[in-house]
């Protein structure tokens, strides 16, 4: 495992179970939120974003956790792993729920200032992620990621066995 995507659902655990993965393969770590948002939770324009994710998956290995699935043609056809926290909608949302206790402050996946928040929008976006999102990504790894190993975990028991023996699972 050179380039792995880790893909799921808001609240899945992308960027916790990103973040222990790097190191235990010694490749670097790339948060995309990161480098998508800018301070006051600004979006870059389409074009921008597509050059910062074409430099991103140019280099030689990464950790790469977040789904913006409008950018899997570029990081798909580089990537040689799929990590997929396929997690049950119920558990992605509770977790978004505990988010509040950290509302406000900002986390290490998240450039400074864009400070925690949680709002209705984001919910529905976490509640609707099986009907809207996953199918994008099914598709994705159907016509782009068919040459990627997937590795599929659906639970917090899978996704610390995983991270005993990355490279055999």
């Amino acid at each position: 495992m050179q380039r792995v995507l880790v893909i799921g659902c808001s609240g899945a655990g992308k960027s916790t179970l990103a973040r222990e993965l790097a190191p235990q393969l010694g490749l670097p770590l790339v948060h995309l939120d990161r480098f998508y948002w800018s301070p006051g939770w600004v979006e870059p324009t389409q074009e921008k974003w597509r050059q910062i994710v074409e430099r991103l998956v140019a280099e030689p290995a990464w950790v790469m956790d977040g789904n913006y699935s409008a950018t899997f043609d570029l990081r798909m056809p580089r990537a040689d792993t799929v990590v997929w926290l396929d997690y049950p909608r119920t558990t992605c949302v509770w977790r978004v729920v505990r988010v509040i206790k950290g509302y406000g402050r900002n986390r290490p996946d998240l450039p400074d200032g864009c400070p925690e928040q949680v709002d209705l929008k984001f919910y529905r976006f976490v509640w609707d992620f099986p009907n809207r999102s996953r199918p994008r990504i099914v598709e994705g790894l159907k016509t782009i990621g068919s040459h990627l190993r997937v590795i599929q975990l659906t639970n917090n028991r899978a996704v610390a066995a995983f991270l005993r023996g990355p490279e055999a699972a």
